[in-house]
């Protein structure tokens, strides 16, 4: 591996570090508005696949 490389790897360790520990401190400090950050994010995902299920049936019918 090249030197940019490890140091791109290194950084990347390091953001996911810094998210984890920041994860688990909102869920220490406030675990209401965590399961809330929780759904919304769960509520965004199952936008996102209900809205790529629709376009595929959109193209399946012939974009009609």
């Amino acid at each position: 591996m090249t030197g940019e490389a490890a140091v791109a790897v290194q950084g990347k360790k390091i953001a996911v570090f810094v998210l984890v520990i920041f994860a688990l401190y909102v869920i220490i400090t406030d675990p209401a508005k965590a399961a809330d950050y929780v759904q919304i994010g769960f509520e965004g995902i199952s936008n996102a696949a209900s809205s790529i299920g629709d376009f595929m049936t959109w193209i399946a019918n012939g974009g009609d």
